[in-house]
């Protein structure tokens, strides 16, 4: 079996997976700062926390993990190229953005939030513009 297309199969399911959290995530933190009721309260509470510790950070870490082997397939000598240097510091900004959100998590989990749903909403745009600019570089290599 090739190696190379294994570690790039798994890589996308992680990073898939990884996506769907980061754009869930804050959908909830939406409806969690709006919601009224304490028992509504909790409900986002559990929801936000399993998504963030048993999906986002397990499929966060194996993106990395299987990209790192990727690049060790290749040879590091892909970093060479323009277009890989852009695409990490895109997934840099990710990883930060991940934390930012468990960050909020934690805000959420004791009471603190201070920030409207439309700011969640509007944050909630930040990975889809990075996927765009991912996809296009790892697709077109154009630099």
């Amino acid at each position: 079996m090739n190696s190379y297309l294994l570690f790039k199969s798994l890589h996308l399911i992680a990073v898939i997976s990884w996506f769907a959290g980061l754009l869930y995530l804050p959908r909830i933190f939406v409806y969690h700062s709006e919601a009224v009721h304490e028992s509504q309260r909790t409900v986002f509470k559990t929801m936000e926390r399993k998504l963030y510790n048993y999906i986002m950070m397990p499929a966060m870490i194996l993106s990395w993990l299987f990209g790192f082997l990727l690049i060790h397939s290749l040879g590091f000598t892909v970093f060479s190229q323009l277009w890989m240097q852009i695409k990490i510091v895109a997934v840099l900004l990710l990883t930060h953005y991940h934390f930012y959100l468990g960050k909020h998590l934690r805000l959420f989990a004791k009471d603190n939030n201070t920030k409207k749903s439309k700011f969640f909403r509007i944050i909630n745009e930040i990975p889809t513009i990075l996927l765009i600019v991912i996809v296009f570089l790892v697709v077109f290599k154009p630099l």
